[in-house]
């Protein structure tokens, strides 16, 4: 059987045959795979110290296992079945005229679909931009949106992006049998905090980013003249050449937790639950995957100890000192007024934060605003910062953490003015199917003046308005 007709092209991956969703039995096994799952995920709960009976958790194993199943359908899906019936005759140059014209007059590319994958070093999503094109021969074009079809089938996979991209182009290039295909893939995947100082700073790196081209045929050779034209073309979409990296390159390690630097969760020493690690294990079999391939011997661990960033079992010692000595700045016992001019802001403050919904990350910045009193000391960002850290390295929603963060500030300042807005980016907006891409969600919390003083609250939400176009020009 060729490899456009197998799950994976590679050969010493036997485990990604297709499987048709005709085929008897086919919804039962996918009911088994799901309750597997479930079950996984509930040791994962277990292990982390939480009630997998309270109410936000009950259903999070059934939404966990969707998620992981939507995600990863590519396993159960055939190239063949995809390309086939889209194949069109188109006339073009004939064989004795010199040039690349094919069937439709040169190169055919498909720019910025946007994907996203799971990494297979750590089971977390990753988004992808995702470029193709082939130039065609034999007088036979493709429909464009198969393109775009060809490239999720292997999307929805574990995968890295090398990987990825030599996938989706050996596989086009088996189907449509171009003269060549190309392929570049924009991959950024969610950087691994340090808890311990990220607790502490806020320049914490958001996102790793990485460029990867693949090429057959005509292509094969990075320094073909035709990836020229190729590049030329994606250079109305801010690609840099240089920094792609072509296949062959030595640089293979973009995972966050490969690195030396990232995959240290904490300073301390956290012993790991070897039934998270099972479960975690059985999670990637349930999913079609072959959990002893070598590519995934580290997977489990290295998931596990990304969840236990969240656990937060001994940062409640550090956020109570700050408090207390954050109270101690502030004489509440003093009348005062205030006017607009009182009021103080702490913009862009970042957060790590896990949903328990979906045991998905999600992070952003959280704007926070307060009146300060005449002759009153601010707030230190570096205790609004640890409250911030201390609600999001949790399992959390939201608009919980909107509120946490508020009402754990509004003892701090006299009359608990306090008003706290958060904007987030939410992978589980576009890991289970939803797939809105740049989405964001913002929430926030109003206590004491700012409840009810409309031109308070409308000049503190400007001042955000304001600092957050700034910052993204």
């Amino acid at each position: 059987m060729s490899c456009f007709d197998e799950g994976h092209f590679n050969g010493d991956l036997e485990n990604g045959v297709s499987i048709g969703c005709g085929e008897v039995g086919f919804e039962e096994e996918a009911k088994s795979d799901i309750a597997d799952i479930e079950d996984a995920v509930k040791v994962l709960l277990i292990g982390l110290g939480e009630d997998i009976n309270r109410e936000g958790l009950r259903k999070t194993p059934f939404r966990v296992a969707k998620a992981l199943s939507e995600g990863t359908r590519g396993y159960k899906q055939k190239v063949k079945d995809i390309v086939e019936g889209a194949l069109f005759p188109e006339a073009g140059l004939e064989n004795n005229k010199i040039g690349h014209a094919g069937g439709a007059g040169g190169l055919v590319i498909v720019r910025d679909l946007d994907l996203y994958s799971y990494c297979e070093s750590c089971l977390l999503p990753f988004q992808i931009k995702c470029h193709v094109g082939y130039v065609p021969s034999g007088q036979r074009v493709v429909g464009l949106s198969k393109l775009s079809r060809v490239a999720d089938v292997f999307a929805k996979r574990l995968q890295e992006p090398q990987r990825l991209a030599d996938e989706v182009s050996s596989a086009l290039h088996q189907g449509i049998k171009p003269a060549g295909v190309a392929v570049v893939l924009q991959c950024t995947h969610i950087h691994f905090p340090e808890l311990e100082s990220f607790f502490l700073e806020s320049n914490q790196q958001a996102w790793v980013k990485t460029l990867v081209s693949s090429g057959s045929g005509i292509f094969e050779s990075k320094n073909a003249d035709v990836w020229s034209d190729f590049f030329c073309l994606l250079k109305f979409r801010g690609i840099q050449i240089e920094k792609v990296r072509l296949r062959g390159s030595s640089d293979q390690c973009w995972c966050p937790s490969l690195s030396t630097l990232s995959a240290k969760v904490t300073s301390k020493v956290v012993p790991v639950n070897p039934a998270m690690i099972t479960a975690v294990s059985s999670i990637l079999n349930s999913l079609g995957e072959d959990s002893f391939r070598k590519e995934l011997a580290g997977t489990p661990i290295r998931f596990v100890k990304w969840l236990l960033n969240f656990q937060s079992i001994d940062m409640d010692v550090k956020l109570n000192g700050s408090l207390c000595s954050g109270m101690d700045t502030l004489n509440l016992n003093r009348e005062v007024s205030f006017n607009d001019k009182q009021i103080r802001s702490e913009l862009n403050l970042p957060f790590w934060s896990q949903c328990e919904h979906h045991i998905l990350p999600f992070h952003g910045v959280v704007h926070i605003g307060y009146f300060l009193p005449e002759g009153f000391n601010v707030i230190r960002k570096s205790l609004l910062q640890s409250i911030v850290h201390f609600y999001g390295f949790k399992l959390q929603v939201q608009e919980r953490l909107t509120r946490q963060i508020a009402e754990t500030i509004a003892p701090l300042i006299l009359g608990g003015h306090v008003i706290v807005v958060v904007e987030a980016s939410h992978t589980c907006m576009i890991s289970r199917g939803i797939e809105k891409f740049r989405s964001s969600t913002a929430t926030f919390a109003v206590l004491g003046r700012f409840s009810t003083d409309l031109a308070a609250r409308a000049a503190f939400l400007q001042g955000v308005a304001s600092a957050t176009t700034s910052g993204a020009q």
